[in-house]
C-alpha cells in the first residue's frame, strides 16, 4: 500500500513514465515491483531521491552510462564524478565558443574592410639538451607553417620529422582562413600515416604543435604536450591545452598544479601521434593576428623548466625571433638542460616593416 504508481512517481520525481520505463530497460531506476499479471510498475518512496538525482543529472546533459556509474557510488566519489564531468564539459564549452567566434567573423564582412596587412618574421632552433645521448625533437620555420615536434621512443627522432615534414606543404601557396583548418587536420591525418610508416608500435611517437599563416590569421593545430604561447601586450597566454594524464586530472579537480609537477605520470600522454591506430582528434583554432604580436611554439623541454614569467620576460626583452630562441634554449639549458629542447618564435608586423627572416 506505500508503494506509488508510475504516474504518482513520475509526478513527484520529474521525471515521465517513458522515461522511468526507459531506465528501468537500462537497469537504471528499477521499480521496487512489477505486478506479475498487469506488468504495472510501482516505486517505493524512498527511491525517490535517486529519481531525483538522476532527473538533475540528466538536466546536465550527462550520458546515462555515466549517470549510472554515479549514482552507483558513495556521496563522496560521486561528487567528484559530477565535478570531473562538468570540467570536460566547460573544456568542450570553450573550445566550442572559440570556433563561434571564428565563423561570426569569418561570416562578417564589415570586419574584414580594415584589414591591416601583415607580415611574418620567425626562427627556429633546437638542441639536444645536457643530458640526453639524442636529439628527437624538430623545430621548423617556414613561410607559413611553424611546427615543434617532440619524438619519443627508439624511433622518436624520424618520427618529429616525418610529422613536420607532412605539414610542409602548406608552405607552397596562400591559404584562404575559411579553409585552412580542415586543410590542417587532412594534414594531421596525413602526418599520422607518415609516423606510422616508420613506427613498428604504439612505443613510438610524437607529439605536434604546429601553425600555419594565412596572411591575417594563424591556424593552430595541437597534439601532445607541446605548447604554444602568444606574447602580446606584454603579457603571455597559453594558448594550447596539454594531452596528459596530470593535465586531466588538474582539470578534473584531482590533483593541484603544484602536486602536478612531481606526479609520476607526470609524462603520460593521452593524445599523440603514434604507430598504432586512428589519428586522435587535433586541438583545432584559429587566431587573428596583430601587429606586434610574438608566438612561441616550444617542446616540454623549455616549457616544464624554464617558468612562464621567465618565458615571458626573455620573450619582451629579445629584439628579433633569432635572438628569442637562442636566449630561451640558453635558459633551458642554463637549469640543467635535462631533456631535448626546441622552439619556434614568429613576429606579426606590418607590412611595411616586413623583412622576412628564416632560420632552421
Amino acid at each position: 500500500m506505500d508503494m506509488l504508481t508510475i504516474g504518482a512517481f513520475a509526478k513527484a520525481s520529474r521525471l515521465s513514465p517513458k522515461a522511468l520505463r526507459l531506465y528501468d530497460e537500462l537497469e537504471l531506476l528499477r521499480p521496487a515491483r512489477v505486478d506479475p499479471d498487469t506488468g504495472y510498475r510501482y516505486y517505493a518512496p524512498e527511491q525517490l531521491e535517486q529519481a531525483r538525482l538522476v532527473a538533475w543529472l540528466r538536466r546536465l546533459g550527462m550520458p546515462l552510462a555515466r549517470i549510472r556509474e554515479v549514482c552507483s557510488l558513495p556521496p563522496g566519489p560521486a561528487a567528484r564524478e559530477i565535478r570531473a564531468y562538468w570540467a570536460r564539459v566547460e573544456a568542450e564549452t570553450a573550445a566550442r565558443r572559440d570556433l563561434a567566434a571564428f565563423l561570426v567573423d569569418h561570416l562578417s564582412q564589415e570586419s574584414r574592410k580594415d584589414t591591416t596587412m601583415l607580415e611574418l618574421r620567425y626562427a627556429a632552433l633546437s638542441d639536444r639538451g645536457l643530458v640526453r645521448p639524442a636529439n628527437q625533437d624538430t623545430a621548423y620555420a617556414g613561410t607559413r607553417v611553424l611546427a615543434v615536434a617532440d619524438g619519443f621512443g627508439p624511433g622518436g627522432a624520424p618520427a618529429s620529422t616525418a610529422a613536420v615534414e607532412a605539414l610542409k606543404f602548406l608552405d607552397d601557396e596562400p591559404l584562404p582562413a575559411g579553409s585552412v583548418l580542415n586543410l590542417l587536420e587532412d594534414a594531421v591525418q596525413g602526418a599520422t600515416t607518415a609516423v606510422q610508416d616508420i613506427a613498428a608500435t604504439g612505443d613510438i611517437g610524437t607529439t605536434l604543435t604546429a601553425m600555419v599563416w594565412t596572411g591575417a590569421q594563424l591556424a593552430l593545430v595541437h597534439i601532445g604536450d607541446s605548447r604554444a604561447y602568444l606574447h602580446r601586450d606584454d603579457e603571455l597566454f597559453l594558448i594550447t591545452h596539454d594531452h596528459t594524464m596530470v593535465q586531466s586530472m588538474i582539470d578534473e579537480g584531482r590533483l593541484t598544479a603544484e602536486e602536478a609537477t612531481a606526479h609520476p605520470q607526470r609524462t603520460l600522454l593521452l593524445k599523440a601521434l603514434t604507430g598504432d591506430g586512428a589519428a586522435p582528434a587535433p586541438d583545432l583554432r584559429l587566431h587573428d593576428a596583430r601587429p606586434g604580436d610574438r608566438y612561441l611554439l616550444c617542446s616540454d623541454g623549455l616549457s616544464t623548466v624554464v617558468p612562464d614569467d621567465e618565458l615571458q620576460q626573455l620573450l619582451t626583452t629579445a629584439p628579433g625571433p633569432d635572438q628569442a630562441v637562442h636566449t630561451l634554449i640558453a635558459a633551458a639549458n642554463a637549469r640543467g638542460g635535462p631533456d631535448n629542447v626546441s622552439c619556434v618564435v614568429a613576429d606579426v608586423v606590418g607590412a611595411a616593416q616586413g623583412v622576412v627572416e628564416g632560420r632552421r
